[in-house]
């Protein structure tokens, strides 16, 4: 099946309206790939007659699936592990009962979030913390509440804390890991779209937003900024990826260290 220009229009128009995220034509192949699998599931051998069924807007479910599938979610535990040794110091310090506070902002299937609930029980306890994950996709925050991993996702854990909070799985789940019910307690994960108003979460000591804002245009991530912070308490701590910047928006952040910035 090929998808033609129209129809790769069509699609990523529709992608940029609910996500805010725009696909350039670089993804043309990712997203024909993606498209591929669900026509096949939908029983539709055509790929345009399938965007054009998904674009017409009645079939809800459809388009969720779409949605989700077109969402970038490459991820593994312990990612740019310099923000979780700032973690680690921070959930150190006397908090006088106050529970503390992350958010995963995009947490995928739920491996940063999970991540951080291994730092945040080391170094506070069993009690005392909370990780809360969001992801745009559905899909994806299914999954993180299932807890369950592939193997490899953890190759880059320390091998301790795989030991003390990874369940190796056995018979039909051999290859998985099932994270910690001591994790688990402390966790939750909810759909929440980062271009729109958010959910009432609360606020936070540390919010991880981390590998999102890249996929995004200098206004439209401001914006997103902006509305993210509001759920920062003052002095708090908002971690970026390393590989993006808010150098030059004026969005009430100053850095901290590289790819860390501090609530004004």
């Amino acid at each position: 099946m090929t998808l033609s220009t129209p129809s790769f229009t069509a699609v990523t128009d529709l992608f940029h309206r609910v996500s805010g995220i725009r696909l350039s034509d670089a993804k043309r192949s990712l997203v024909t790939g993606r498209l591929q699998k669900l026509a096949a599931e939908a029983g539709i051998p055509d790929l345009d007659r399938y965007v054009e069924h998904v674009v017409a807007g009645r079939d809800a479910d459809e388009t969720r699936r779409v949605i989700d599938r077109l969402t970038t979610n490459e991820t593994y535990f312990f990612r740019e592990p310099q923000h979780f040794d700032l973690l680690a110091d921070l959930a150190r310090k006397p908090r006088h009962g106050a529970t503390f506070r992350v958010w995963s902002a995009a947490s995928s299937s739920g491996e940063e979030a999970f991540s951080i609930a291994m730092v945040l029980a080391e170094h506070i306890g069993p009690r005392g913390w909370e990780v809360v994950g969001t992801d745009l996709s559905t899909a994806m925050v299914d999954s993180a509440r299932r807890a369950l991993f592939p193997i490899d996702r953890v190759r880059d854990t320390p091998t301790a804390l795989v030991k003390k909070y990874c369940l190796r799985g056995q018979g039909d789940y051999q290859g998985q890991v099932l994270m910690a019910k001591e994790l688990r307690q402390n966790m939750r994960f909810d759909q929440a779209n980062l271009t729109e108003a958010l959910p009432d979460i609360g606020l936070f000591d540390v919010i991880f937003l981390r590998n999102v804002l890249i996929y995004f245009d200098p206004p439209s991530k401001a914006k997103i900024v902006r509305r993210v912070i509001e759920k920062l308490k003052p002095g708090a701590l908002l971690f970026t990826g390393h590989a993006e910047s808010l150098s030059g928006q004026d969005v009430g952040l100053r850095a901290s260290r590289p790819a860390v910035y501090e609530r004004n």
